[in-house]
């Protein structure tokens, strides 16, 4: 537990500098820099040297030496060189802000046993590493900074694995501004680019992989963050780190923290575009000139909406593990969108307050949870785009999912897919079907479907699919099956109940109490 303590407060003793005062650059400054510093690490260890703060002209140059955390290692567990003390520059403002930068350079190695004892040793180099920014101490973070690092290499080697990896240079980049809404909330935005990355990995029981791209670009952009609040729930979970359980009154005090907080943001959102990706081994070659990522959420606390997606572009596959025949049917292209809409993160937070800290949740009062999340524990399931493209295929779909989250039956479903150039797909499948019979089935399946099809004014094939709760299903407004049967479909109340741990006249029994009247026996 101690070890977790350094750690943390080691990562985090830049975020302790107080309001800075633009006075007179002293010693007496600098003891009092280094006092905040360490002042949430253990005694012996803000007294080893791991931090040293000297005055250095117009500022104050902090100087971290990580080595000191390692002093006590076991050396037949860990050893590392080259891990020497690398400094930052911090400069007080007048508007208690301060400005800090450094240019530092990073060459270690060394070798560690994980928990199966084996050694891996490891590499780990930084040509270069500059970077500059503004730290305010009321939120403990930058807000604003630039960083960029030039030739950065890693390697590691085990037993059974050896990895390498490079990367030509990264920048980033961010910005912030108090949100509109104002009670100290923050909007950050980041952005950042990689360039020239090449990883390698091999094994005894895999072939060697190489993954090559030649560039990254990410953004990022979080509002409404509760930065001040976030900043005491920090300082508040590094003071009792060390505790098994927390004391009623602390508890009680984590969850005011918590309830300030909430919500934690307003919107969140990244997106990640990874361009000329190539994955080769000697099995074959492929990748995408683009391929991207995207993760969203926003919305008000009580309906927000959460957005996840991936896609590419000009997919290519060079292997002998796929014939030539099928080569057309490898997708070029496809773009995959789900959003799960009207998640109520406000009442799921008064749930979370209510909750005892110290003893694990019961399995009860997690589906109770997940019933706040999903308000009244429905859930909605949306595909704003699916699509794929081929040489054969080009296929587009949209729709929805609605059900509950303690039920597999309970649910309906309404989509629209669009196909183009269909005749063209079942006449690319009936000549494989010259080699492998068993297409026929998959052609003349395609064309019963398309018998169902409408075609809209660009040409396309359309499909409107409704399937509803009670199974019944319907194509184009047609129905194509009715609904279930008694013992099929929705759930009955006795199944219900069995799924939530009850015998079937469980239910009804506690619901009658001690008033119940025996039910009179049958007569034959």
């Amino acid at each position: 537990m101690r070890l977790k303590l350094v750690t943390a407060t080691s990562m985090l003793a830049l975020c302790l500098f107080t309001t800075a005062e633009g006075a007179e650059i002293n010693q007496d400054g600098a003891n009092a820099v280094k006092e905040t510093l360490t002042k949430l690490l253990p005694a012996d260890l803000a007294k080893s040297g791991l931090i040293s703060v000297n005055p250095a002209g117009a500022r104050y140059e902090v100087i971290y030496d990580l080595a000191k955390l390692l002093a006590k290692a076991d050396p037949a567990k860990f050893t590392i060189k080259g891990l020497t003390p690398f400094s930052m520059f911090a400069t007080p403002l007048d508007s208690g802000l301060w400005n800090i930068e450094g240019d530092n350079k990073f060459d270690v190695s060394g070798h560690f046993k994980g928990p199966d004892q084996k050694p891996t040793d490891f590499t780990y180099s930084i040509a270069s590493l500059v970077y500059s920014g503004v730290f305010d101490p009321a939120i403990s973070y930058l807000r604003s900074g630039t960083f960029a690092a030039k030739d950065i290499k890693i390697s590691s080697k085990s037993e059974t694995e050896e990895v390498h990896a490079t990367i030509a240079g990264m920048d980033q980049k961010l910005s912030s501004s108090d949100s509109a809404g104002g009670n100290g909330r923050v909007d950050f935005v980041g952005t950042g680019s990689m360039s020239g990355f090449v990883e390698q990995v091999s094994g005894l029981q895999m072939p060697p992989v190489e993954f090559r791209a030649g560039s990254i670009n990410a953004e990022a952009k979080v509002n409404g963050l509760p930065a001040k609040q976030i900043r005491e729930m920090v300082f508040f979970v590094l003071d009792h780190l060390d505790e098994d359980k927390l004391s009623p009154e602390n508890s009680d005090k984590l969850k005011g923290f918590v309830k300030e907080a909430f919500p934690l943001l307003t919107l969140f959102s990244e997106t990640i575009g990874v361009n000329d990706l190539t994955v080769s081994s000697e099995m074959g070659k492929g990748g995408a000139k683009a391929f991207g990522y995207n993760l969203a959420i926003d919305g008000p606390s009580d309906a927000m909406r959460f957005g996840f997606g991936m896609n590419a572009q000009e997919i290519n596959l060079d292997t002998p593990l796929m014939p030539a025949t099928y080569s057309a049917f490898m997708p070029t292209s496809f773009d995959f969108q789900l959003a799960l809409p009207n998640l109520d993160f406000a009442s799921f937070g008064d749930a979370l307050m209510a909750a005892d800290f110290n003893d694990p949740a019961p399995e009860k009062t997690g589906e109770e949870m997940s019933k706040k999340l999903f308000r009244d524990g429905r859930l909605t399931v949306e595909f704003p785009k699916i699509s794929a493209k081929s040489q054969v295929y080009d296929v587009d779909m949209t729709g929805k999912i609605e059900g509950r989250v303690d039920s597999q039956k309970d649910y309906s479903m309404e989509a629209t897919i669009l196909a183009r150039d269909l005749d063209k797909t079942i006449a690319a499948i009936q000549e494989l079907a010259k080699t492998d019979p068993d297409l026929n089935q998959v052609s003349f399946g395609i064309m019963m479907v398309k018998g169902f099809a409408k075609t809209d004014a660009d040409g396309r094939s359309r499909w409107d699919i409704s399937v509803s709760r009670d199974g019944s299903v319907a194509v184009n407004g047609q129905q194509i099956k009715g609904p279930d049967g008694p013992d099929q479909g929705l759930e009955t109340d006795q199944e219900q109940d069995q799924d939530q741990g009850l015998e079937p006249d469980q239910e009804q029994e506690q619901d009658q109490g001690q008033d119940a009247v025996p039910a009179q026996p049958q007569q034959p």
